[in-house]
């Protein structure tokens, strides 16, 4: 069986895109290339930043992806919030309880979508 471990983000700019998660997840990027940058993530997650016009073949437009942020409660969240606001982010929802728990949204520079949450316990 085969274990996904690397995501791709298409990106304008990958130089640009690279500063940007270095910042967010408070870690450099493990290689930087001008059209790619890759980050190790906690786990072993590896996050590609790839520019659009570099991939062959050819990528869709850029955006449209969410990645997941999973926090170990409610004030994490808070304090989430609070930090990516004050990195400038745009925030697509502020932090609420929704079916599955306490979450809001942001995005990056491209579009991509970036919740962070707090799953409610059964």
């Amino acid at each position: 069986m085969t274990h996904p471990n690397h995501i791709i983000l298409y990106v304008e700019d990958a130089a640009q895109s690279a500063r940007f998660y270095a910042q967010l997840l408070d870690k450099p990027a493990i290689e930087a290339m001008p059209t790619f940058a890759l980050f190790l993530l906690d786990g072993g997650l590896k996050l590609g930043l790839w520019t659009r016009q570099a991939v062959i073949p050819a990528a869709t437009p850029v955006g449209g992806s969410e990645i997941g942020f999973t926090l170990p409660d409610d004030a994490a969240v808070d304090a989430t919030y609070a930090r990516w606001t004050k990195l400038g982010l745009k925030i697509l929802q502020t932090p609420q309880k929704v079916d599955f728990g306490y979450t809001f949204t942001a995005q990056d520079p491209d579009g991509h979508r970036l919740r962070a949450y707090h799953v409610f316990a059964d």
